[in-house]
């Protein structure tokens, strides 16, 4: 998905219906016309928590927000993060990327991993994951599993790697961290 994509999405979830009065215009016409609410009316009303749309959105389509998190704060200057510290948020970090490469030959899929790494490294992506499957499926064993781990072995700026949680995939998804 690319942002034309995402922005796209945007304004599908968020467009206005056609032909309705918001609801701000709806309480305006009333004020204007002399109907105030009662106070028992106002005594049901539940006021709910004002959520950025764009906030929503990105928590409804599981959109990691690394802007979000500020640099931890000592004494008014940003405080210097220890590299075991950085590794550690680094390993419980979302991948910024995934590619899926079930149902692709060992070709095929060296091929798309070339190019979905060159364009990870060329927007600074720090953390990949690369779908792969066990290779329970496949005559000779994990055909594509081993190409996936050759390729990793090879790439310049590929570097530390291991195998997602059970939830993420298993031993079925690869992630890595690009130097």
């Amino acid at each position: 998905m690319d942002f034309g994509d995402i922005l796209d999405q945007w304004d599908n979830e968020t467009a206005k219906p056609q032909g309705k009065k918001s609801a701000k215009n709806r309480e305006a016409a009333a004020k204007s016309a002399g109907h105030v609410p009662g106070p028992e009316k106002a005594a049901r009303q539940v006021i709910a928590p004002q959520i950025h749309p764009l906030t929503a959105w990105l928590g409804k389509n599981d959109i990691y927000d690394k802007d979000a998190e500020e640099p931890e704060l000592h004494g008014g200057k940003a405080a210097e993060i220890s590299p075991g510290e950085k590794r550690r948020r680094l390993l419980l970090r979302k991948p910024d990327a995934t590619i899926d490469l079930h149902g692709l030959t060992r070709d095929e899929a060296w091929t798309a991993l070339d190019a979905f790494f060159q364009d990870a490294k060329r927007r600074s992506f720090p953390k990949l994951a690369v779908i792969h499957g066990k290779g329970n499926h496949s005559q000779g064993g994990a055909i594509l599993k081993h190409t996936v781990r050759e390729f990793i072995e090879r790439c310049p700026f590929a570097g530390e790697s291991g195998f997602c949680d059970a939830a993420s995939g298993g031993s079925g998804t690869t992630w890595v961290l690009l130097k």
